[in-house]
């Protein structure tokens, strides 16, 4: 046999023995994975954002800071909302001036001088009485005419009906202002009031604060910029709420329902905990293994299976992978 004949089998057998070592570590790859389930570690977050439009004035916090519910994170500036509630208390103060003065009536000196015209017309009705009946006895003793008779009668007539008056304006001026007004006027100041406490709210969205213990996971503007109504600001994870997700085949679903119990391996930490699956839905018809019309068989779908750890794991965060093997 020819030296060449030699070196080609020796190729020959060397390239046989590769393919079969790789198809052994293959099918021994394979068979561990499709005996593994790999999922992911989430954690439960909110984002932080506010109710009105505003410049971002300044960040208290960097992204993986962590927070304590109350913690004062990001404040806004919005001039339009501070000068809206200049005009709400300028409106409340004077509703609230209008409000006491319909609730304590008039001021002492309105009282005085209503009390005073009272009395300056009970003066000239006494002058107008007696002139009328001096005119009158001389009337009837055919001394004077009829004409002065009946102006000196209409003079007194004229002095009844002022003193009248003027004891009414003082009746009222002392009694004040009728139910129906005061109650218009208190309801007024109510309006008022709410004026102010709805400005006064959207100041207080200027202020942002954590409402729970967690870390900052992401924060997107930066000092200076402009935010919408409602626009997220940043996300803050509570990490004592760890879940983990599965998308698992439908055909392994008998061995993972709900409340069930399993051992799983966190591999960034080295660590194996127990969780629990408390949930299970599927992910629709975009996420199928078989097709019907391609295997004649049944269409296999996908479920997202969500489990929680039993006991808090230490070290365990957000993206981390998390697997379970099948057994």
């Amino acid at each position: 046999m020819k030296k060449d004949e030699r070196n080609i089998i020796v190729v020959v057998i060397i390239l046989i023995v590769i393919i079969a070592t790789v198809a052994i570590i293959g099918e021994i790859t394979l068979g561990r994975n499709s005996d593994i389930i790999q999922g992911q570690a989430e954690a439960t977050e909110f984002r932080v954002s506010s109710k009105v439009p505003g410049r971002i004035l300044h960040l208290f916090v960097q992204e993986g800071d962590t927070v304590h519910a109350g913690d004062t994170v990001v404040t806004l500036e919005a001039p339009d909302v501070t000068a809206k509630l200049i005009q709400a208390k300028a409106l409340e103060d004077a509703a609230f001036a209008m409000h006491e003065k319909v609730i304590q009536g008039a001021r002492p000196e309105q009282k005085q001088a209503a009390y005073e015209m009272w009395q300056k017309s009970i003066a000239g009705l006494d002058i107008a009485k007696k002139s009328f009946e001096r005119v009158k006895n001389l009337y009837n003793e055919g001394v004077t005419t009829a004409q002065k008779h009946d102006e000196a009668e209409a003079t007194y007539n004229a002095a009844l009906a002022t003193e009248r008056a003027a004891k009414a304006q003082y009746e009222l001026t002392l009694k004040g202002a009728e139910s129906e007004e005061k109650e218009m006027a208190q309801a007024k100041y109510r309006q008022a009031q709410g004026a102010v406490d709805e400005v006064d709210s959207y100041v207080n969205e200027m202020v942002l604060t954590a409402i729970h213990d967690g870390e900052i996971s992401d924060i997107f503007p930066s000092v200076g910029e402009l935010v919408g109504s409602g626009a997220p600001i940043m996300n803050i994870a509570y990490l004592d709420e760890m879940w983990i997700s599965f998308n698992i085949r439908e055909d392994y679903l008998r061995d993972y329902n709900i409340g069930n119990k399993t051992k799983a391996y966190i591999p960034a930490i080295d660590k194996e905990t127990e969780i629990e699956i408390y949930y299970m839905k599927d992910l629709g018809t975009y996420a199928v293994w078989h097709a019907t019309k391609t295997t004649g068989e049944y269409d296999i779908k996908t479920f997202e299976v969500r489990a929680r750890p039993t006991q808090k794991v230490d070290g365990l965060r957000p993206g981390m992978s998390v697997l379970i093997r099948r057994e």
